[in-house]
């Protein structure tokens, strides 16, 4: 199966569309544009800035208690050992673990997010078992190397992200290319899958430098989120793709009937939620909130989140006849996500919890299905391919 799933056109980061509807009785918005804080271009109306400012100044606020933290525990008291077992664990660990989670949740303040993103997700721990020239080596021992991969990769660049200050120049395509053929040559088996771009170009940009992007998509691809995700077959993709559509039957029954009925297929918009970790579906601020959990909690919370947007415009798609028009909804919303604390408030109050152990147990019922699926895929496509020769 090629891996193309999410499409070849990149989605600019644009608010517009939305705000152009006028009315006999209402003005039409005024249009504004800015920079978000990671450099994308936003265009939006006055409610929209208004949104943004009252979000960053809950950012700034939760910083203080972030640096409160810091004066009382001491500086980095949140590299502290994650537990591992109950028999070994102390209360002081348990302590900090839980306001550790508390505090991740209502946000990470961007300037402490290199650091305790390569804490909590384990991804130092993975570069502390390799010398520390490995990046450096790999980089150098694949210079002029090429593969399909590398051909592919060359390819995505000019579509990662236009328009933006620095992905957009030289030296930030340079900077991606590195670290996205980098892992290329690391993991043989994932190699590069489209989507890869979006997620390594926002660590990129979080991170700062190629080294902690590498390392953080290393630890995301190979401990985060689920086995063969970014595979050839993208199985692990489409057991996911399973596993949301009878969450959302159990969360969202509502929505769950009134799709089927349309015979619409919540694949069409989650699998690029999913492959691009809603980088390119959510405004980037929002998008790093998401993955301040994910990296803390696991890839559970891509399904809190994805549930919650169905979730939030439930009304809307009950009142949608047209697949066309369900699709229409569900990317408005996402793109014009500008308050995390509304959409995560939705993915954990109103949906409810789901434990990592719920989930792979909803991924292990989903497996053999999706395997025979492909396996019967690829013998179809064999027995084609025979008969024309």
């Amino acid at each position: 199966m090629q891996r193309d799933m999410i499409g070849a056109q990149t989605q600019r980061r644009e608010i517009g569309n939305g705000f152009s509807c006028q009315s006999r009785y209402r003005k039409p918005a005024i249009s504004v544009k800015f920079q978000d804080l990671y450099g994308f271009a936003v265009e939006g109306n006055v409610d929209d800035v208004n949104v943004l400012n009252e979000v960053r100044e809950r950012v700034r606020q939760q910083g203080r208690v972030w640096w409160a933290m810091e004066a009382s525990k001491g500086a980095n008291w949140y590299l502290q050992p994650q537990i591992s077992s109950l028999s070994s664990l102390k209360l002081s660990v348990l302590a900090n673990t839980i306001s550790l989670r508390r505090l991740i949740r209502k946000g990470i303040p961007p300037a402490l997010r290199p650091k305790v993103w390569i804490s909590v997700s384990g991804a130092a721990k993975k570069r502390s078992t390799v010398p520390e020239s490995y990046y450096r080596d790999l980089i150098q021992a694949i210079d002029g190397r090429i593969t399909p991969a590398t051909l592919q990769i060359d390819h995505d660049l000019p579509r990662t992200f236009p328009g933006h200050p620095w992905l957009d120049t030289e030296e930030g395509q340079a900077a991606l290319r590195r670290v996205l053929v980098g892992y290329s040559f690391r993991d043989s088996d994932v190699g590069y899958c489209q989507g890869l771009n979006y997620v390594a170009a926002l660590l990129l940009l979080v991170m700062k430098t190629e080294e902690d992007a590498f390392w953080m998509m290393a630890v995301l691809l190979e401990n985060v989120l689920v086995n063969d995700c970014y595979t050839d077959n993208l199985s692990g993709c489409h057991v996911e793709q399973r596993v949301f559509k009878d969450l959302l039957a159990k969360k969202c029954p509502r929505i769950s009937t009134h799709l089927d009925g349309l015979n619409f297929d919540v694949s069409l918009v989650t699998t690029e939620w999913f492959l691009c970790l809603f980088s390119k579906s959510l405004p980037s601020e929002t998008t790093m909130r998401v993955w301040d959990i994910l990296f803390n909690e696991g890839a559970k919370v891509l399904f809190n989140v994805a549930l919650a947007i169905f979730k939030m415009k439930e009304d809307e798609i009950l009142g949608c006849h047209h697949i066309g028009d369900v699709i229409d909804v569900l990317q408005t919303t996402t793109h014009h996500m500008y308050d995390p604390d509304e959409l995560l408030t939705v993915a954990f109050d109103k949906i409810g919890s789901m434990t990592t152990n719920t989930i792979t147990k909803e991924r292990k019922k989903q497996e053999p299905a999706v395997m025979a699926e492909l396996d019967q895929r690829l013998r179809r496509l064999s027995s084609l391919t025979l008969g024309e020769k």
